[in-house]
C-alpha cells in the first residue's frame, strides 16, 4: 500500500462514526487486556434494589444497563452530546433519568452534578472526571462512592509519539488514587477497596490509533492525519518493523463509603 493509499485508509478512520462507549471497531486490530477486576461486580456487590442509584458520565449506558438495576431507581448524567441524545433514546424509555452536564472545548468540566444533596445511596463514575466535594453532597450517608479510573501512565507512550512537545508534566499530578483516597479519609469517608494495574497494550495497525486519537481528543490535543502525517508513518514504519505499537495501559479503582 502506498502512502496515499495510507493516508486516505487514516483519513477514513479519523472520519469513522463513533456513538456510545463502543470499541468494537478496533476488535482483532488492538491487544487492551481486561482489568484483574470485575467493575460490574463490584459495584453490584454494593448495590440494593432499592438503592437510588447515579451513573456518572455513563456514555451511551453500556456498562449502566448491564448492572441491571431497577430502572425507576437509576440515574445517569452524561456531557457528550451525541451520547446524551442516544441516553434519551435507550435509557430514558426504559424509566431511568438522564441529566446533561457540560464541559468547555478544553474539556474542562464543572463537575456539578444537577441532584440535590444527600440524594443517592450509590454514585458509580467508569472513567469520568469528578469533584469529590460535589460527589459528597449528593451522596447520603453510609453511601458508597465507586469509580474505576484512567491512571496518568496511560498511553503515555502513544501520546509521546503524536503529541508535540510531550512531558509527563502535562499530566495532572492530582489524579492518583493515593490523593483522592487521602482527600476522601479527611472527609470523613471509609476506604474500602482499591486496586491499581499496569498493563502492555498493543496497537497492530496505524488506523486503529489514529480512530483512537480522535475519540480520546483530550489525550492527543490538536490531533489529524493531515497535520500528523509525518508521525503517523514514523508509527508505520515501525509496526513494519515489530509488528506492533507497544503501550502501557493504567487503571485504578476505589470504593468509599460516607460516615
Amino acid at each position: 500500500m502506498n502512502e496515499t493509499e495510507l493516508i486516505k485508509q487514516w483519513e477514513a478512520e479519523e472520519n469513522f462514526a463513533f456513538q456510545g462507549w463502543d470499541f468494537s471497531h478496533l476488535n482483532g486490530r488492538w491487544d487492551s487486556p481486561e482489568t484483574p477486576w470485575d467493575y460490574r461486580a463490584i459495584v453490584k456487590s454494593y448495590l440494593k434494589d432499592t438503592d437510588i442509584l447515579l451513573d456518572m458520565g455513563t456514555g451511551g449506558g453500556e456498562v449502566l444497563l448491564s448492572i441491571n438495576h431497577t430502572h425507576k431507581n437509576t440515574y445517569a448524567t452524561e456531557a457528550y452530546e451525541p451520547n446524551y441524545e442516544l441516553c434519551k433514546k435507550v435509557l430514558s424509555p426504559l424509566g431511568i433519568t438522564v441529566a446533561r452536564t457540560y464541559t468547555d472545548e478544553n474539556f474542562n468540566s464543572d463537575d456539578t452534578i444537577p441532584f440535590d444533596d444527600n440524594f443517592f445511596d450509590v454514585v458509580i463514575n467508569r472513567h469520568e472526571s469528578f469533584d469529590l466535594p460535589e460527589v459528597d453532597r449528593v451522596l447520603k450517608r453510609g453511601g458508597y462512592f465507586i469509580t474505576q479510573q484512567v491512571g496518568g501512565r496511560n498511553f503515555i507512550e502513544y501520546e509521546q509519539k503524536l503529541n508535540d512537545n510531550f512531558t509527563m508534566q502535562n499530566k495532572n499530578p492530582a489524579h492518583t488514587i493515593e490523593n483522592y483516597t487521602n482527600t476522601l479519609a479527611g472527609l470523613g469517608y471509609k476506604i474500602l477497596k482499591t486496586e491499581e494495574v499496569q498493563y502492555p497494550v498493543k496497537f497492530y495497525d496505524v488506523g486503529a490509533l489514529v480512530f483512537y486519537a480522535k475519540i480520546i481528543a483530550w489525550g492527543f490535543p490538536g490531533f489529524s492525519v493531515k497535520t500528523h502525517q509525518g508521525k503517523l508513518f514514523d508509527c508505520q514504519r515501525e509496526i513494519i518493523e515489530k509488528g506492533f505499537l507497544q503501550g502501557t495501559g493504567h487503571r485504578f479503582y476505589f470504593v468509599a463509603q460516607k460516615k
